[in-house]
């Protein structure tokens, strides 16, 4: 039931938030390419309650957000971050970009 949570440091922070057994995969679909690098998603192991709260937290500092994974997205949906018209798909994982 845990996520992985990367904070990426640059000009402007970029949050990844990714279930735990999806790192390091590729989905494919079509057009579509899902690709979750470990490299980019493999950070902190959270809870959902703790996902929930960093991205309450990250979303005041006008983060973006990258979000693999069905208990992700809900853990994005509870936070308020996102909304269910915000939620893409590819071989039915769900994903969310969110830019500010």
């Amino acid at each position: 039931m845990n996520m992985y949570v990367k904070v990426h440091k640059s000009y402007r922070t970029v949050v990844a938030v990714c279930d735990e057994e999806l790192v390091g995969m590729v989905f494919e679909e079509g057009k579509k390419l899902l690709d979750i690098p470990e490299r980019f998603y493999k950070g902190e192991v959270k809870n959902p309650q703790e996902v929930e709260e960093l991205m309450r937290d990250f979303i005041r500092e006008d983060a973006t957000f990258n979000i693999v994974g069905e208990k992700s997205v809900k853990a994005a949906l509870e936070a308020g971050v996102i909304g269910k018209d915000g939620i893409g798909r590819v071989k039915d994982i769900p994903f969310a970009l969110i830019l500010l």
